[in-house]
C-alpha cells in the first residue's frame, strides 16, 4: 500500500456527531477530501443539511445531514438503521458532539461558572450530550461496526482532559472573587472522561477489528477577545492558538489506514501547551 492509499476513505462512511457545528464541519472536510461520505448528525437538521450540501458540491461526494437527539437510545438506534439504509455501513464514528454552556444559557451574571453556584441542570445536560450521548454512541454504531469486523471510532477530547483549565485565563478585572467567569467543571469532566472512554472501548473490541483513539486538541481560534488569545498564547511554546484547519490531518490520520496500529491511544495537538 503506497502512502497516499493509507489515507484514502474513498467509500468509507463516517458519522460526525455535533456534524454542524465548528469543528464538526472542519472533520467533515477532512474526510471528504480522502474520498469519505460523511453523515453529519445534529439537533439542527436545517443546518446540518445545509452544511452537507457544501461539502458534497465542494467535494463530490454523498454527503448527508441528519438530526438526532443522541442522549436518547432510541434515537441512536434510529440513526444507525437510517444510516444502514442509505449507504449499508458505518466504517468511522467521530464523537464530536459537546454543549458549550453560555451565560446566557445559565441565567445572569458570571457566577454561574463557578463550581459553587454551577447549576446541576447544566451538569446534567453537559454530560448527556458529551458523555452520554458518545457512549450511546459508541455502543450502538461501535457494535455495528465489531458485527462487521472492522471500523474506527474517534472522540474529540481536549487539552483540558489531560491537564486543568487555568482560571487565570478567564479572569476580568472589576468583579469580586466570587464573581469571577470560570471554565466550567463539566468540561474537564467530559473530555477527561472521553479519555478514559477511549481506552476502554480499545480494549473491549481490539478482537473485533475496531480501533478506538482520541483526538486532544487545545485552544483553536474562533473570535475570541483578544486580551484572551494573547494571555492563552503566553502559556503554548509555539506561541499561538491553533487555525481552525489544523486539527484536519489529525482527523484523517485517526480515521485512516494510516493509523492501523494505533488503538488506546489519545493524540494531543495542543501546540506544546501540556509540555509545560
Amino acid at each position: 500500500m503506497t502512502p497516499a492509499q493509507l489515507f484514502d476513505l474513498s467509500g468509507r462512511v463516517v458519522v460526525i456527531t455535533g456534524g454542524a457545528g465548528l469543528l464538526g464541519v472542519r472533520h467533515a472536510e477532512a474526510v471528504a477530501g480522502a474520498g469519505a461520505i460523511p453523515v453529519l448528525v445534529d439537533l439542527r437538521l436545517e443546518a446540518a443539511q445545509r452544511r452537507a450540501a457544501e461539502i458534497a458540491s465542494r467535494f463530490g461526494v454523498a454527503a448527508v445531514g441528519l438530526s438526532a437527539d443522541i442522549t436518547r437510545a432510541d434515537a441512536v438506534e434510529a440513526l444507525r438503521e437510517e444510516v444502514l439504509r442509505r449507504f449499508g455501513q458505518v466504517d468511522v464514528l467521530i464523537n464530536n458532539a459537546a454543549n458549550n454552556p453560555k451565560q446566557e444559557d445559565a441565567g445572569k451574571g458570571t457566577e454561574w461558572s463557578r463550581l459553587e453556584s454551577f447549576p446541576l441542570r447544566q451538569w446534567e445536560a453537559d454530560l448527556a450530550v458529551g458523555l452520554t450521548g458518545a457512549f450511546l454512541c459508541s455502543r450502538v454504531l461501535g457494535a455495528e461496526m465489531a458485527r462487521r469486523g472492522r471500523g474506527v471510532i474517534l472522540n474529540i477530547a481536549s487539552d483540558l482532559g489531560i491537564i486543568a483549565p487555568d482560571q487565570r485565563l478567564y479572569r476580568r478585572p472589576g468583579l469580586a472573587e466570587d464573581q469571577q467567569p470560570v471554565k466550567p467543571v463539566t468540561y474537564s469532566v467530559v473530555k477527561t472522561g472521553l479519555i478514559g472512554l477511549t481506552r476502554y472501548l480499545a480494549t473491549y473490541w481490539a478482537d473485533r477489528g475496531v480501533r478506538v483513539n482520541a483526538l486532544s486538541p487545545g485552544g483553536v481560534h474562533n473570535n475570541q477577545p483578544e486580551d484572551f488569545v494573547q494571555r492563552l498564547s503566553q502559556l503554548i511554546p509555539m506561541g499561538r492558538m491553533a487555525n481552525l484547519d489544523e486539527l484536519q490531518g489529525a482527523v484523517l490520520f485517526l480515521c485512516s489506514d494510516a493509523s492501523s496500529y494505533m488503538t488506546g491511544a489519545n493524540l494531543v495537538l495542543d501546540g506544546g501547551r501540556t509540555c509545560w
